[in-house]
């Protein structure tokens, strides 16, 4: 959590509302690996949307 990306961002909302640290790692560790089977079921590039 090093750099300001979405999982800096989620984790530090998250430290707001009190969770835990590794509640909170395991949760950004569940993202990351149900985006990259998706990439592979698709079998297409990751493409990371601008949200505003």
């Amino acid at each position: 959590m090093r750099t300001e990306n979405e999982y800096h961002a989620y984790y530090r909302r998250k430290i707001k509302e009190g969770k835990h640290h590794m509640v909170i790692i395991n949760a950004i560790r569940n993202k990351l690996i149900s985006r990259m089977f998706a990439v592979i079921k698709r079998d297409t590039p990751y493409v990371k949307l601008q949200l505003q």
